[in-house]
């Protein structure tokens, strides 16, 4: 199983985050097969929470693309969005993560993707839209279904919205 996730909060040329991240997997469905495509979910921006929240979801997806090809598509279309790799954690129109790429572990060498994406459990906002899409998928280094992820996680702030 191929998953990505998007997240977007700031506006670009007219279009709100909901906006963007519905084109990103529009984009996306033009490399690859989009399989499922989680609902919208709106979380409160991180570190700072007085910045924009974020709309959040997740895909599942299909490609003959290898992890590296795929994930530097996934960044040619944030480029597409206006997407400036700044500060981290920073406001950004769009963010694609691949988070999982079949039971594939890659580490950190500075220049391919990390497999499974290395804050994944830690993070509610990617495991809320996960867990809808693939309830059972799991992670490859815990053996932990995506929904036993979620219900370890702090999920309070992640709110479904469309």
């Amino acid at each position: 199983m191929i998953l990505i996730a998007a997240g977007s909060n700031l506006h670009f040329c007219g279009h709100d985050s909901q906006d963007i991240v519905l084109k990103a997997f529009k984009a996306i469905s033009r490399m690859s097969h989009l399989k499922r495509v989680s609902s919208l979910y709106e979380t409160p921006a991180w570190p700072d929470p007085a910045d924009p929240p974020f709309i959040n979801a997740a895909a599942e997806i299909e490609t003959d693309m290898g992890p590296e090809a795929l994930l530097a598509a996934l960044h040619a279309i944030e480029a597409g969005f206006g997407r400036r790799r700044s500060e981290r954690n920073a406001p950004r129109t769009l963010d694609l993560d691949l988070l999982a790429y079949h039971d594939i572990l890659m580490a950190e060498d500075g220049q391919g993707p990390v497999l499974p994406h290395p804050r994944l459990r830690d993070r509610a906002f990617v495991l809320a839209p996960v867990a809808e899409i693939a309830p059972g998928w799991r992670h490859p280094v815990t053996g932990e279904t995506a929904t036993e992820l979620l219900a370890a996680t702090d999920a309070s702030g992640v709110r479904k919205i469309a």
